[in-house]
């Protein structure tokens, strides 16, 4: 028996704990930017510095996320949630005594980005593969993406607030102790450990396969290889604009709140634009999804920067006046969340359709690496281009030539099952 029949666990409660995970888990990932300021004016550093810990973790996030997967396929999800959100705790907790630029890239870089490998939303996905029906995933994908900006909703304003008001070491204790609430949650997520062998859970799979035939038929398949190239731009955009969004506005002349109620609204429209996406994901090309979302965060952006020419001209909204970059940032904001992780759903299930929930966890982990190498260097290219030539000008247009790379990339990807080694495809 498979492990989808053999669980007691309601398919809503399996999602709704699965999508409360991806609020905790994602929340305080999604703050950091609001740390940068207090951090470095602590510690006397240079933008480069936080911005190389924040990359590093990115990077580790990526580079355990296959592993992270591969474990939770072979020995079940629980203990791997269980020891990624122990991680990011504790991460969290010792980056208050973070006072030399080593300390920070250990806590907020290697503790938190392995944390997040084995903790994020993306074991979340893999667990429901596993657990729901096919008839319900792509739409369960969209409720736990959605989730993880429901969380960047709650905490950027939260974050802000608490930094102001008790200190942000103070402000990373409190998102340590929630973080680990998170714990009790995963045993609804538990999935049945499938040893060294396919189960007949994998009938959707090569019987019998390994993980090195499962990781070679994955890298022939051109349609797999465009999907994990195309994703490295989605980390590159979405990791910049987390960390250095809220001091680019500072740059310009935005109060602080701005940056707080801007990264609010990309995780508030986010869980429309995600589960707009799982929705249409089952009435539309998922690639086409993928190549829109990321032509139409190349003009999102090509607007915001547009617009802050006349940052500080002065406009009346609904008879409140303001100036047009508080309304540009707000518009930003919105429409940005709409695109913000809505490529994950499609993507996911792209990697579902080839390959089967067999493998799920691992196979999404090493599409997942690609888009945190662009994480990787979207924060890292930040701090030190800022350093170097004061502005973050030169990422941003990095961040539009690379959305419209990335749209032509999607396009050519076929939605049907890998060939299975001169096997007939199996329905995914």
């Amino acid at each position: 028996m498979n492990s989808t029949t053999t669980r007691v666990v309601p398919a809503g409660l399996i999602i709704l704990c699965g999508c409360m995970i991806a609020t905790i888990g994602f929340g305080p990932r999604a703050s950091m930017g609001f740390f940068q300021q207090p951090i470095i004016s602590a510690n006397g550093w240079g933008r480069d510095v936080f911005a190389l810990a924040l990359a590093v973790q990115n990077l580790l996030w990526g580079v355990g996320q296959p592993f992270m997967g591969a474990i939770a396929d072979r020995f079940g999800t629980l203990r791997v949630l269980w020891a990624g959100l122990a991680l990011y705790a504790l991460g969290l907790y010792f980056m208050t005594v973070a006072t030399d630029p080593l300390t920070l890239n250990l806590t907020a870089g290697v503790l938190i980005g392995f944390g997040l490998a084995g903790s994020s939303f993306n074991l979340v996905l893999a667990a429901f593969t596993k657990l729901l029906p096919p008839e319900k995933r792509s739409m369960a994908f969209g409720f736990g993406t959605a989730a993880g900006s429901f969380g960047q909703f709650l905490f950027s304003p939260l974050s802000v607030v608490l930094i102001r008001d008790y200190g942000w070491q103070n402000a990373l204790i409190v998102f340590a102790a929630l973080t680990l609430l998170a714990m009790p949650l995963a045993i609804a997520l538990a999935t049945k450990p499938q040893g060294g062998k396919a189960s007949s859970a994998a009938n959707e799979n090569v019987p019998g396969q390994t993980v090195r035939q499962a990781l070679a038929e994955a890298f022939r398949h051109r349609s797999y290889v465009l999907l994990v190239l195309g994703f490295f731009t989605c980390g590159f955009q979405l990791a910049f604009i987390t960390v250095h969004l809220p001091s680019y506005f500072k740059d310009v002349g935005l109060p602080p709140e701005v940056g707080g109620i801007t990264l609010a609204l990309v995780g508030l429209f986010n869980i429309v634009g995600s589960l707009s996406a799982g929705w249409l994901g089952n009435r539309m090309p998922k690639r086409w999804i993928l190549a829109i979302i990321y032509i139409a965060r190349s003009v999102a952006t090509l607007g915001l920067l547009a617009s802050f020419a006349y940052v500080h001209q002065p406009i009346t909204v609904f008879g409140y006046a303001t100036t047009v970059g508080v309304v540009s940032a707000m518009l930003f904001g919105a429409f940005t969340g709409l695109l913000w992780l809505s490529t994950v759903p499609p993507t996911a299930a792209l990697v579902s359709i080839m390959f089967g929930p067999r493998y799920m966890a691992m196979l999404y982990g090493f599409a997942f690496f690609s888009h945190q190498v662009g994480g990787f260097l979207g924060v890292f290219l930040g701090g030190i281009l800022f350093e170097k030539t004061g502005s973050y000008d030169v990422v941003w247009w990095l961040s539009i030539g690379l959305g419209v790379a990335s749209a032509l990339i999607n396009l050519p990807i076929s939605e049907k099952p890998a060939p299975r080694d001169g096997l007939a495809p199996q329905p995914a």
